[in-house]
C-alpha cells in the first residue's frame, strides 16, 4: 500500500487507474468506514490538486470544487440562496471535521443522511466528474442511486459541483432533527430554497433527506407553493404539507425513530423550512 499527495488532476488520475486505487481528500468518512481493514490499493490524495479547492463564480453559476471543505462553505460569501447550504455545512460533525471533510467526499459516501445533499438539491447542483477519458456531468439527483452507491465509476474523481444562477431573490433554509442538538446523525431534514415576486412564491424547491435510500426534491410541494401568497403561508400551521406531497419518501424504522414518525417529522419540517426562507426573503426585501 502507498499513500500519494497529488500534485496535479492528471497524476491523480493516472493513479486511480492501479489496481484497488483509492480517492481520498479529508478521509473523515473513508478511514472510518475501513474499521480494521488495510486498504487493499493505494490511496491517492487529492486535497493538493490545483483548482480542486475553492468557490467561484462560473459560467451561469458558481463552482465548488470537490476538495472544498465544510468550513470553506461557511466562510464563503454567497448569495441568500446558499443559506441553507451554509446550515448544513455547520451540522456537518464537530468544527474538526468541518475543516477536514470536504464537499465531494460527503457525496462519494452515498449516506442518506448526508447533511449536504438536501441543500444542494434544492439549489440544482450538477456533479462533474474526471476521468482519463475526459469529463462528464450530471445531476446530484441522478448520480446518488442509493445508500453508499453512485454513479461514479472506477478511476473517476469528483471534481465540482456546478450551480447554476438562481433569482437574486431567491432565499435558501435548512432544518434538521436529531436526537440532540448536535453531533448528531438526522432523524430527518429539510432544504427549501423560495423566491418571492410581488408578495407570492414565484418557485419552490423541497428536498428531504433521511426519509428514503437517497434524498428527495419533492414536486407536488413545489408546485403547490408556486403562486401562494406568503402572507398566506405564514399565517397557515403546517397544514399546507400533505401526506400527497410526500409520496417520494419511503422512511425506514431504526433506533432514531420510526417510519411513521420520520413521515410526520418530514411534513412539519417542511413547513418550517419553507417558512424560515419566505420570513429570510421577506426581511432582505423590505
Amino acid at each position: 500500500m502507498g499513500y500519494l499527495v497529488a500534485a496535479s488532476l492528471s497524476e491523480a488520475l493516472e493513479a486511480l487507474g492501479e489496481p484497488a486505487a483509492a480517492v481520498i481528500a479529508g478521509g473523515t468518512d473513508w478511514f472510518p468506514a475501513q474499521g480494521s481493514r488495510l486498504p487493499r490499493g493505494d490511496l491517492v490524495d487529492i486535497t493538493r490538486v490545483p483548482g480542486l479547492r475553492g468557490i467561484a463564480r462560473d459560467t451561469g453559476g458558481w463552482r465548488i470544487g470537490g476538495a472544498t471543505t465544510w468550513t470553506d462553505v461557511i466562510r464563503a460569501n454567497l448569495p441568500p440562496a446558499f443559506d441553507g447550504l451554509k446550515a448544513a455545512a455547520r451540522e456537518v460533525g464537530s468544527i474538526q471535521i468541518q475543516n477536514a471533510g470536504t464537499i465531494a467526499g460527503n457525496l462519494c459516501n452515498a449516506s442518506p443522511a448526508a447533511d449536504g445533499v438536501p441543500p444542494l438539491l434544492t439549489l440544482g447542483a450538477v456533479v462533474e466528474l474526471a476521468s482519463t477519458g475526459g469529463t462528464r456531468r450530471m445531476p446530484l439527483a441522478d448520480f446518488l442511486i442509493g445508500p453508499r452507491q453512485t454513479a461514479r465509476q472506477p478511476g473517476e474523481v469528483l471534481t465540482a459541483l456546478v450551480i447554476p444562477d438562481l433569482p437574486a431573490a431567491a432565499q435558501g433554509a435548512f432544518l434538521k432533527l436529531g436526537a440532540r442538538h448536535y453531533l448528531v446523525i438526522s432523524i430527518a431534514m429539510v432544504a427549501a430554497v423560495v423566491t418571492v415576486d410581488r408578495g407570492r412564491v414565484a418557485q419552490a424547491a423541497v428536498a428531504v433527506g433521511s426519509c428514503s435510500a437517497t434524498a428527495q426534491r419533492l414536486p407536488a410541494l413545489e408546485a403547490e407553493l408556486a403562486g401562494r401568497r406568503v402572507a398566506d403561508l405564514l399565517a397557515a400551521g403546517s397544514g399546507f404539507v400533505t401526506p400527497a406531497h410526500l409520496a417520494p419518501l419511503a422512511p425506514i424504522a431504526d433506533v432514531r425513530g420510526s417510519a411513521d414518525y420520520r413521515m410526520e417529522a418530514a411534513a412539519t419540517l417542511c413547513a418550517r423550512a419553507v417558512k424560515l426562507a419566505l420570513t429570510r426573503g421577506n426581511q432582505g426585501h423590505e
